[in-house]
């Protein structure tokens, strides 16, 4: 299954909706009104091998919380992770068997030649 996980009200997130040539076989997800399930965290975590690498380490939860983003462990970033949309790093596309994390240039340019190519 081919999907994209967004956040509808980030910028940075419909930036790169305009700039990736999602197909209509890509399942647009907005992780605010459809959080992340368990079968999808699941496969995530099988593609990257970390759930802490998932992680939005710049959420603001954590201030608010009082969280260590340099301490966190696999089972409490799974924890968060299905807890709040905040903690996914996003955008997160997974397209043939592909996973790609975040908003980097580089994650972004990985993406686009991925998808242009099939």
């Amino acid at each position: 299954m081919n999907y994209f996980l967004y956040l509808s009200s980030c910028d940075t997130c419909k930036r790169i909706i305009a700039e990736l040539p999602l197909t209509q076989d890509v399942e647009m997800i907005d992780i605010k009104k459809n959080p992340i399930t368990q079968n999808q965290l699941t496969d995530l975590h099988q593609a990257n091998g970390s759930y802490v690498e998932l992680i939005n380490k710049r959420a603001q939860l954590f201030k608010k919380r009082q969280i260590d983003t340099q301490n966190i462990s696999e089972e409490t970033a799974k924890k968060l992770l299905l807890e709040h949309y905040t903690f996914l790093k996003r955008p997160v596309l997974v397209y043939q068997n592909r996973v790609f994390i975040g908003n980097s240039k580089a994650t972004v340019a990985e993406a686009k030649n991925w998808l242009d190519e099939h």
